[in-house]
């Protein structure tokens, strides 16, 4: 397992990533979390389908709600056989009440809290604050990571364009 630092920022200031950072091209790992009934789900069970994983710090903040809402509302214009996984290290029960508020019905939301398995399967978990960094991934339908963004502050937003781009193309 690997830290490393310079990859991402909170406010302008320096953050480490804990885990196994993950390629283009390269397998991308299974993991193990929690919807928001409590059942453990993993990244095998979409094998077959395009997945979008949209990694977030926390939905209750300004920009991860941003960037759910916006994952959601774009699932819409997507085919059947691309999966929104939106993975975070709320609680599930917390994201369960932010998704009734936020009406996002559209994509699957996913606890880490309880192993970090993306955050460490990934390269992905904030060594200082036990988050995930903002991240969006595609994985083909081999399961094969096709795209990684990193958003270098973590208050920003990603390229959604680029990233609904790349799971276009692994159709």
């Amino acid at each position: 397992m690997a830290d490393r630092t310079g990859v991402i920022t909170m406010g302008g200031n320096p953050l480490t990533l804990t885990g196994n950072p993950v390629q283009v091209g390269r397998a991308a790992p299974d993991f193990t979390a929690l919807d928001t009934n409590l059942a453990p789900r993993t990244l095998s069970e979409f094998k077959g389908k395009v997945v979008i994983l949209s990694v977030v710090p926390s939905l209750d903040t300004p920009t991860c709600d941003l960037q759910t809402r916006r994952f959601n509302a774009e699932a819409a214009g997507l085919s059947a056989d691309v999966a929104i996984l939106t993975v975070s290290m709320d609680l599930p029960f917390a994201q369960k009440r932010w998704c009734g508020a936020a009406g996002v019905e559209q994509l699957t939301t996913l606890s880490d809290h309880r192993e970090a398995s993306v955050g460490l399967g990934y390269g992905l978990l904030i060594k200082e604050l036990r988050l995930l960094a903002r991240a969006v991934l595609v994985i083909d339908r081999k399961g094969v990571v096709v795209y990684e963004q990193i958003v270098p502050e973590v208050a920003d937003e990603p390229d959604y364009a680029a990233a609904l781009a790349a799971a276009k193309a692994a159709l």
